[in-house]
């Protein structure tokens, strides 16, 4: 029997976390309830998903230069390639071969969730293939469970619920589940906050370095300051929200500043050798009212908060220091594809 092999393209957003990382991990929320307020953006992991008439996968990384090659009856080798490709493929479970590529316009370890904009991406490139409906939530919690469960990867659920909703969320996670709330910010609001907004890539990733297992030690060795900062943290995604949706640039800055110092308290090494911390001052000094890391820490990308006045002393500052800008925009969706004339979107409750 011969087998269709159109492809699937799909695409996942990456996203700004404004504030809240670090309390949507289970060891947190379950007793403490956690809240992250975070925006997806018009910056993207997208995929290619093509059916073989063979038992064999091929999945290459387009910008990264990397390739792996197996046979199904073999099962994928976890050895660092590609590996969230290959746990979701081996996951979801197709008795087919497959082509797949991949193209991220972020690089790893960048702070904006592109881990699992990549697993999502590929959940959905894989249920468009089989015609499979997913709701968001399930597309989130099978996503999570590819990078925490079959690779052991650490982190928390706020990058898997910000790819599978889209859009401008606080996102809310206790015992009872998971809650989407989007903010009530309409195209002219968003606009006006784009215009005091800045994406700074500081130029610079520290990998493997195990911050967020750190931090997990820290809260569970009942460290004060670890368990202050989450607190801190979570409150603050209300408080943020708040200010947004009334328009207050001005506080905003403040509170992301006040972000970045809420979680330094919680991981007093988010920012060790890295130029985080000089960056944030540089721009300060220019005429930025604030700013914080994007990610859990190790350099990646910063989000600035300037006069729309300031914009281009603030630039001026950072690119002196190895800074490079990124403009974006709130993209409203999450993660889609589609199969020829047919395009897919996992459900919203």
């Amino acid at each position: 029997m011969s087998i269709d092999t159109t492809p699937v393209y799909a695409l996942a957003p990456l996203r700004i976390s404004f504030v809240g990382g670090g309390t949507d991990f289970p060891h947190w929320y379950l007793d403490h309830g956690g809240a992250v307020l975070s925006a997806t953006i018009d910056h993207f992991v997208r995929v290619t998903v093509a059916p073989r008439d063979d038992r064999a996968v091929r999945v290459r990384s387009l910008d990264l230069g990397e390739l792996v090659q197996y046979r199904l009856d073999e099962g994928p080798h976890y050895d660092g390639v590609l590996d969230l490709a290959k746990a979701a493929i081996d996951r979801i479970g197709l008795d087919i071969g497959l082509d797949v590529d991949i193209e991220s316009e972020a690089p790893p370890g960048s702070g904006l969730g592109g881990s699992s904009a990549l697993v999502t991406a590929l959940v959905a490139a894989i249920a468009c293939l089989d015609e499979r409906e997913l709701g968001c939530d399930e597309v989130a919690q099978l996503s999570y469970a590819i990078e925490r469960d079959d690779l052991g990867i650490s982190g928390g659920w706020q990058d898997q619920y910000a790819a599978a909703f889209g859009g401008f969320n606080l996102i809310e996670f206790g015992r009872d589940g998971t809650r989407v709330t989007p903010v009530d910010a309409g195209p002219d609001d968003l606009e006006e906050l784009r215009k005091h907004l800045l994406l700074c890539y500081t130029g610079k990733v520290r990998r493997n370095v195990g911050l967020i297992d750190r931090q997990i030690q820290m809260f569970e060795a009942g460290r004060e300051d670890t368990l202050l900062g989450m607190k801190q943290l979570r409150e603050m995604a209300y408080a943020m929200r708040d200010a947004i949706e009334v328009g207050d640039m001005e506080r905003l800055g403040v509170m992301l500043r006040e972000a970045f110092e809420a979680k330094k308290r919680m991981n007093p090494h988010i920012a060790e050798e890295t130029p985080i911390e000089a960056m944030l001052d540089a721009a300060s000094v220019a005429g930025a009212t604030g700013g914080k890391i994007c990610g859990a820490g190790g350099g990646g990308y910063l989000l600035i908060a300037s006069p729309p006045e300031a914009r281009a002393s603030v630039r001026a500052a950072l690119e002196a220091m190895g800074g490079q800008f990124a403009p974006f925009e709130v993209d409203p969706e999450g993660v889609r594809a589609r199969r020829g004339e047919r395009r897919w979107a996992p459900m919203h409750p």
